[in-house]
């Protein structure tokens, strides 16, 4: 029984939930940057390039033969530049994010109050304190 409490009380940490919370929230953000380089992104430079489609970019390394059961081996080229690309986005976004929350964070520096006037006492003492020194 105690192992069990003791898995209840990490599971139901804050950080832990706040980590499961961000990485559903990242599998989804993953989705929209897939998105976004596969139907936004890459069409243009495609376009750009000629109507090169990275996606279907590849170095074949030996062709399928269907008679020999054999499938294709290739080096996906293109697939990677377009993971590559999302990956850029989805560090880019991250970087402004924690660039954003750093910001709020910083405490702005306290301009220190110039000193208090003397008071009449300290006057009054520091002016003995003269006299006295002078004779």
């Amino acid at each position: 029984m105690g192992f069990l409490k003791e898995f209840k009380e990490f599971a139901m940490r804050g950080s832990v939930i706040d980590l499961a919370v961000g990485v559903v929230i990242g599998g989804a953000f993953g989705k929209i940057v897939t998105s976004l380089v596969d139907d936004i992104i890459m069409p243009p430079i495609g376009f750009i390039t000629g109507g090169v489609d990275f996606s279907t970019m590849k170095y074949v390394i030996s062709e399928a033969n269907e008679a020999a059961g054999t499938a294709e081996v290739s080096i996906n080229y293109g697939n990677f530049i377009n993971v590559l690309i999302q990956f850029l986005i989805i560090a880019f976004c991250i970087f402004i994010v924690i660039k954003g929350l750093n910001s709020l964070k910083r405490e702005k520096p306290v301009e220190e109050a110039a000193p208090a006037p003397p008071t009449k006492e300290e006057v009054l003492l520091t002016e003995i304190r003269d006299l006295l020194r002078n004779k």
